[in-house]
């Protein structure tokens, strides 16, 4: 398990990029952020609105930067230099968290057909669950401030439109080389393969993968629909990105900042799921007059089947995982 103490030595690129003279400005204070996103994802909205909310709620008193479109790097990078305290803030996907930290309730929001859609995910992020499971990441040396859906995952596949659960069987799928991942795709009858989020254009193009579960802010932003003209809605789990806060930053703040700092964070919950909701919705419609095959799966039941036996055995792993599943099918 990685935390702060063992990534101070680790993040010297992350630092070297930050380590620039600071400039006092009057009556503010800098906060750095980044992520990996582009702009058009809702990962770059979730950020802003965090911006916009903390300046509501004290006019002046910080000034957020934010480093989109992994300038500071990927998100294990950002999340481990969050950690060791050399960025103030980032917004990293969910799935990270579980390999880098060792916290694994993080791994709740991926069980496959677990959350059922955008309003779903909100009521369940916004609640005592929610909220339990981002107090879980102090333990790592993080402020966890805000859990949002960057958008529901589909399928992507190049040369074999994917109709039925059968087509995917032995597909070469790009994922995140994490055990969820793996078990779920798996059992799907895939092959999965693990890549950087950067490297699926070229992989996609080339042949190097058949295939990718993908968003559609991510399709957008990547111009993976330039190499991938077969997109099949599956929505098997929501892409749960958290935005966190160092805690040598946190702990610089006196008490009416951590409070404005802790509600903007809330706040930035549903104007990203709001954003996300609509750009799923829209964006199949993008994707259609750009000459993607946007493909409705003909067996999805017998997909939710395949995998359902999954939720009940990654909830005995974490009791918060396991209230998470009795939050969500309650």
């Amino acid at each position: 398990m990685i935390t702060r103490r063992t990534l101070l030595k680790t993040t010297a690129a992350v630092g070297a990029t930050l380590a620039m003279p600071h400039v006092a400005q009057a009556a503010s204070k800098r906060i750095r952020m980044a992520h990996a996103a582009n702009e058009v994802h809702p990962g770059h909205r979730m950020a802003t609105s965090f911006a916009e909310n903390l300046e509501k709620l004290m006019p002046g008193a910080f000034d957020v930067q934010i480093f989109p479109n992994r300038q500071l790097g990927g998100d294990k990078q950002l999340l481990e230099a969050t950690i060791a305290g050399s960025l103030d803030m980032s917004a990293v996907s969910g799935v990270l968290f579980p390999l880098v930290t060792g916290r694994q309730a993080m791994n709740a929001w991926q069980l496959p057909f677990l959350v059922k859609d955008y309003d779903h995910f909100a009521e369940l992020a916004l609640g005592p669950v929610g909220q339990k499971i981002l107090d879980d990441l102090r333990p790592a040396g993080i402020v966890g401030l805000a859990t949002a859906d960057g958008g529901q995952r589909h399928f992507l596949s190049v040369k074999k439109p994917v109709h039925s659960i059968s087509d995917l069987a032995g597909l070469k799928t790009r994922i995140v080389p994490v055990p969820l991942h793996k078990q779920i795709w798996e059992t799907l009858g895939t092959a999965p393969a693990g890549l950087p989020y950067g490297e699926i254009y070229g992989a996609l193009e080339t042949g190097v993968i058949d295939a990718v579960e993908i968003n559609i802010s991510s399709m957008l932003g990547e111009n993976l629909w330039e190499v991938g003209k077969n997109f099949t809605l599956t929505g098997h789990y929501p892409w749960h990105m958290a935005t966190i806060m160092s805690e040598a930053y946190w702990n610089g703040l006196n008490a009416e900042e951590q409070a404005a700092v802790t509600e903007a964070g809330r706040l930035s919950v549903s104007d990203s799921l709001a954003y996300a909701k609509e750009q799923d919705a829209s964006g199949r419609e993008e994707l259609a007059a750009k000459g993607v095959n946007v493909i409705e799966l003909d067996d999805l039941e017998a997909m939710r089947s395949k995998v359902a036996g999954m939720t009940a055995e990654w909830a005995a792993k974490d009791p918060l995982i396991a209230e998470l599943v009795a939050a969500a099918s309650a």
